[in-house]
């Protein structure tokens, strides 16, 4: 089995969209969801060596000990003989010692951290207001791993392109291995959408995407996928995984999984879940959806898709299946020997490309 990834929807603030975080940690539900989590992996998982783990969605860093040691007594059970990449999320404000030791013996290898800023105004204005250094909580971290991701976010309403430009002189001087930049979205039911704040500009929007891209590319970042740049060895194993269009477990309220040619999402009902509901969602995937994945999650990595694998799993050309040839000659699409990628023009407009495969 090439992943598998486990959902922990904990956090230590209530957002409009996962106010079931405050139903757990508020009202001692964390056990039973762990309970419910352990009551899914006996029914579902066969016991197969996995390569990479995740553990997060959500932020399993906000589990106090008691928490982090049941749960991570639910994971003796993967089978992890096979193990190459096993990652925790946290946020910022929860790294201390104790943390990351039990984190370091408990065998995680990488640490998704969620920065999303190192200016206090930007944090306090996404509700992330955390009264702490973040820069020496970084270096705390590098302590105890060396494979860390940082996750940005840019396109704020209502702050400069000076502070990205401060954001990223920050990450370089931090020395990290991975970033992932991710542009704001506003999402209904959020503060930012009752609130009516406006996005910003389109133009603005690409003008901080290329600041991004040419500042992490020219500090030897590899940008290997839409949003996500690493340094050379340090590419995330397990996003690839969904990129690759590879198999992998996803356990927990509303994981989603890719298992047997069955692509499935779980209940996002709490309540359902711990009743051990999981009331999946199943979508079959003919030769066709295979297809039609396999371009559209492998056309997001900047290489993009083997056109010799193509041929060797399904047993046609691309060019015989996809009607491509304008977006060649427009070179929103490109070429080699071996793959078929998006133009690195065109990546930041990759959707636009993507929806001919759908």
């Amino acid at each position: 089995m090439d992943g598998m990834y486990i959902h922990i929807p904990f956090c230590d603030r209530i957002c409009s969209y996962c106010d079931f975080a405050k139903v757990l940690k508020y009202d001692n539900y964390v056990f039973k969801y762990l309970d419910s989590l352990d009551k899914e992996i006996d029914t579902y998982y066969k016991g197969e060596p996995v390569k990479t783990l995740y553990i997060g969605g959500g932020t399993p860093s906000s589990l106090n000990s008691d928490e982090l040691d049941y749960l991570f007594k639910i994971l003796k059970k993967i089978d992890k003989s096979n193990l190459e990449e096993y990652t925790f999320e946290c946020n910022v404000n929860h790294l201390n010692d104790t943390l990351l030791d039990k984190l370091k013996n408990e065998g995680i290898t990488r640490l998704s951290i969620g920065v999303q800023s190192f200016n206090q105004d930007v944090l306090t204005y996404l509700n992330r207001d955390y009264d702490i250094d973040i820069e020496d909580k970084i270096l705390l971290a590098k302590n105890y791993f060396n494979n860390i991701n940082i996750d940005l976010i840019y396109a704020i309403p209502n702050f400069s392109i000076d502070i990205l430009k401060k954001d990223l002189e920050t990450l370089l001087k931090l020395d990290i291995k991975h970033v992932s930049c991710y542009s704001l979205m506003i999402e209904k039911r959020t503060k930012l959408y009752v609130d009516k704040v406006k996005p910003i500009s389109e133009e603005l929007d690409y003008d901080m995407y290329k600041l991004i891209d040419k500042t992490l590319t020219d500090a030897g970042f590899i940008h290997y996928e839409v949003s996500n740049y690493a340094k050379e060895g340090y590419m995330s194993k397990h996003n690839l995984t969904y990129w690759n269009n590879d198999h992998y477990y996803g356990f927990g309220l509303n994981a989603s999984g890719y298992i047997e040619d069955i692509r499935y999402t779980n209940t996002g009902n709490l309540n359902r879940y711990l009743k051990n509901d999981y009331d999946r969602s199943i979508e079959k995937i003919d030769q066709n959806l295979k297809m039609e994945y396999e371009m559209i999650l492998g056309l997001r990595k900047l290489k993009g898709v083997s056109k010799q694998s193509f041929l060797k799993k399904y047993g046609i050309d691309i060019k015989d299946r996809y009607k491509i040839d304008n977006l060649l000659k427009e070179k929103k699409l490109l070429e080699d020997e071996e793959y078929i990628y998006i133009n690195p023009k065109y990546i930041y407009l990759s959707n636009d490309i993507l929806i001919n495969f759908v």
